[in-house]
């Protein structure tokens, strides 16, 4: 399932710090398409990527490309993803935590997950040297938080199927309870060495569960919280 938008309901504030985040993203991309595909592009994201053998190191310039990683992606369906994920569920996030906050918010999630990947990787696969990067994980700290919030508000999804694709409507819980399971699920079988797409399953993991946590003290500030009525669950036309 692909979310494409969630409930229509104001917020109190404009989401300057979710754009702001987009715009970022945005830039460093470009930059990137910039270096082209050869030996430059590879060593700014080992430069700038979260290397485990790095950021385990302890060392200032680990502890920052735990922050610069968060803002480099791959290719255009990695920052397209993450950016739309950003789009649909950070700013109800925003609204709840206030600009400054969110901002703090999100980057302390994606630390986290930055951590949980590289810990992983070194300790539990064996690779040292492999770059994580991407917004995903700082992301899946909002998501997390949405779930907290928002369990019962719609969202509508895309879902994908053989013959085209069907929209519709489906509870939060359901679309990031499914998407949490999966990225779960994917986590542990790759330690067993199973091919992953160098998908980081468990930066995913760590940043969703550092969101979850850390907005539970913040729940009486959500603005508004849906309430399902007889006719509500899983819709897809």
């Amino acid at each position: 399932m692909l979310p494409i938008s969630d409930s229509d309901t104001p917020g109190r504030r404009f989401p300057i710090v979710t754009w702001l985040l987009i715009a970022v993203n945005v830039l460093v991309f470009l930059y990137e398409l910039s270096l082209g595909t050869g030996a430059r592009l590879e060593q700014f994201i080992q430069n700038w990527g979260a290397v485990p053998s790095v950021v385990l190191s302890g060392s200032l310039h680990g502890w920052l490309t735990l922050i610069t990683s968060q803002f480099i992606h791959a290719g255009w369906v990695h920052i397209g993803g993450n950016m739309l994920f950003l789009y649909i569920f950070g700013d109800d996030i925003e609204d709840v935590l206030g600009p400054i906050l969110y901002l703090l918010f999100y980057l302390f999630c994606g630390v986290v997950a930055g951590l949980t990947q590289s810990f992983v990787l070194a300790r539990l696969i064996g690779e040292m040297n492999t770059a994580g990067i991407g917004a995903s994980g700082a992301i899946a700290g909002v998501l997390g938080a949405y779930l907290v919030l928002y369990p019962r508000r719609p969202v509508q999804v895309l879902s994908l199927t053989s013959g085209g694709g069907q929209q519709g409507s489906v509870p939060a819980y359901v679309m990031l309870g499914l998407w949490f399971i999966t990225q779960f699920i994917s986590g542990i079988t790759a330690l067993d060495g199973a091919p992953n797409g160098n998908v980081g399953f468990w930066a995913h993991i760590g940043g969703f569960i550092a969101g979850a946590i850390l907005i539970l003290p913040f729940r009486s500030r959500a603005s508004s919280t849906y309430s399902a009525g007889p006719g509500s669950g899983v819709r897809l036309t």
